[in-house]
C-alpha cells in the first residue's frame, strides 16, 4: 500500500534504505460529472453531456537553480523522450476517460544526468481559451508513482483544491537531495494558457 500524500508534504524515494532507480509517474483526472436534475421541455429530466477535455502532462527538467537551460529538456507530447533518455512520455490522452492513469510517464533515475536536479510534472489543458475549459471542470485528479520493478504504487497525491478558473498545474516534482531523490507534492496552479507559456517562466 503506497502512502498517501497532502499539498506539501515529501517523501524519500527509498525502498530499504536504497535509492529506487526506475520508476512510472501516473497521472489522471475525470471530466466533471454531468448536471442531473434539469426538466426537458416534456416534462423528463435530463443531463449536460460530459465535455471532453484534453489534458497535457510534460515534464520540465531543471537545474539546481530550478531553471530550463534548453528547451530540449522539456518533455511531452510532441517530444516523448528525452535526449538523455531518462524520461519517456506514453503519449497524448485527448479525453481523460476511462479508469485509472490517463498519462504514463517512465521515470530512470539512474539516467538523469547531473547537471539535471529537478523534474517538475505539469498538467495543462489544451486549447483552454479557445474550448473555454479550466480546472474546475476535472475531478479526481491525482499523480501517483509506481516503482516498476514490482508494480507497486509507492506514492499518490490526490490534487482536491478547488482549481475553477486556472489551466494549468505543477502537480509534483522528483528532486535531488544528497545523494538521493525525493517526491513533493506540489497542487499550484495557475493562468497559464498553454505549455509554452509555463516553459518561458523556466528558461534563463
Amino acid at each position: 500500500m503506497g502512502v498517501n500524500l497532502q499539498k506539501g508534504q515529501r517523501v524519500d524515494l527509498s525502498k530499504e534504505g536504497e535509492s529506487l532507480s526506475k520508476l512510472m509517474v501516473g497521472l489522471g483526472w475525470d471530466p466533471a460529472e454531468p448536471e442531473h436534475g434539469k426538466k426537458g421541455i416534456f416534462g423528463g429530466m435530463f443531463s449536460k453531456p460530459v465535455q471532453e477535455i484534453d489534458i497535457d502532462a510534460s515534464v520540465l527538467m531543471l537545474n539546481e537553480n530550478g531553471k530550463l537551460v534548453t528547451k530540449e529538456n522539456v518533455v511531452y507530447y510532441g517530444k516523448l523522450k528525452s535526449t538523455c533518455g531518462s524520461v519517456i512520455h506514453s503519449g497524448d490522452n485527448r479525453t481523460g476517460g476511462g479508469d485509472g492513469d490517463d498519462e504514463e510517464i517512465m521515470v530512470d533515475l539512474s539516467k538523469v544526468p547531473t547537471n539535471i536536479s529537478k523534474l517538475v510534472f505539469v498538467v495543462n489543458i489544451y486549447d483552454c481559451a479557445n474550448r473555454h475549459q479550466d480546472f474546475g471542470m476535472v475531478h479526481n485528479a491525482f499523480i501517483r508513482i509506481v516503482n516498476t520493478s514490482n508494480k507497486q504504487e509507492l506514492i499518490k497525491y490526490n490534487l482536491t483544491d478547488n482549481y475553477s478558473g486556472r489551466t494549468s498545474l505543477i502537480t509534483g516534482e522528483i528532486y535531488r537531495n544528497n545523494n538521493g531523490w525525493k517526491f513533493a507534492a506540489i497542487g499550484e496552479a495557475s493562468t497559464d494558457i498553454s505549455l509554452s507559456e509555463i516553459v518561458k517562466k523556466y528558461m534563463l
